[in-house]
């Protein structure tokens, strides 16, 4: 759980889910946990990976999956918050409330990830104060896949047949904030956002995709890398530079 919730957000879901059997596990549940153990122990080298960056720019991803259990009409919220591209915060859980369709579900999910960035605008913006450095006080970008919610935010609460049940709170805050200019909500595709690791079990090829979004790496990529730069610049010139640029293809690949 540690690890879940501190340094591997590619283990959150996984780990969210299977807690909620934790008081009445049955084999099948069991066999999912040591797949997750296996899982940690071949990728005991991965981790997230932070650069140095001149610009500080928050961006933040939201994702909801409707009637995630179909049990109990419950439904999953998601939601990253990236740094120069690196993830520093992240949130999943079950809807309290239960959504009655996916725009429904959408809207409770933003409410809350607004809460969180401007939770995170004023942490960075103090600390930049505090160290007497330009406060950045641009926009903060949060990125939704429901094109039609997006919309209702820069427009204005578009009140239905299908939306005029939603809890007006839910829409006056965050388009509060858009009128403000400290959030930005921008229409971004599914296969992009990187808020789907939180909410919904993916095949191998998006998964590993999207943790590598999130600047997830590693450490043999990275010391391979260091490695290969170093050489280059300690030997450029040199006649046996132009060797090993063409000849060691195994090894920087």
């Amino acid at each position: 759980m540690y690890l879940a919730n501190y340094t591997r957000p590619d283990i959150a879901f996984a780990n969210n889910l299977l807690e909620r059997f934790s008081s009445h596990c049955i084999q099948r549940h069991w066999n999912k946990i040591k797949h997750v153990f296996r899982y940690l122990w071949e990728t005991t080298n991965l981790s997230l990976f932070y650069s140095r960056g001149s610009k500080q720019e928050i961006i933040g991803y939201v994702d909801a999956c409707y009637l995630l259990d179909p049990h109990k009409a419950s439904s999953q919220i998601g939601y990253v918050s990236t740094c120069e591209g690196t993830t520093i915060s992240w949130r999943l859980q079950k809807h309290t409330l239960i959504a009655t369709s996916s725009n429904h579900a959408e809207c409770i999910t933003l409410y809350e990830a607004s809460w969180e960035c401007v939770w995170l605008r004023s942490v960075t913006q103090h600390v930049q104060a505090t160290c007497r450095l330009l406060v950045d006080r641009d926009q903060t970008v949060l990125f939704e896949d429901n094109d039609a919610w997006v919309a209702q935010m820069k427009e204005g609460c578009i009140k239905s047949d299908r939306t005029k049940h939603i809890s007006p709170k839910f829409f006056s805050f965050s388009q509060q904030l858009e009128k403000d200019k400290k959030i930005n909500f921008q229409y971004i595709r599914s296969s992009d956002n990187v808020a789907d690791l939180f909410t919904k079990a993916l095949p191998t090829t998006t998964f590993r995709k999207l943790i590598h979004d999130i600047r997830m790496r590693h450490l043999w990529d990275l010391w391979r890398r260091t490695i290969y730069t170093n050489l280059r610049e300690s030997l450029r010139g040199c006649t046996l530079f132009r060797l090993l640029w063409f000849c060691p293809t195994w090894f920087f690949s």
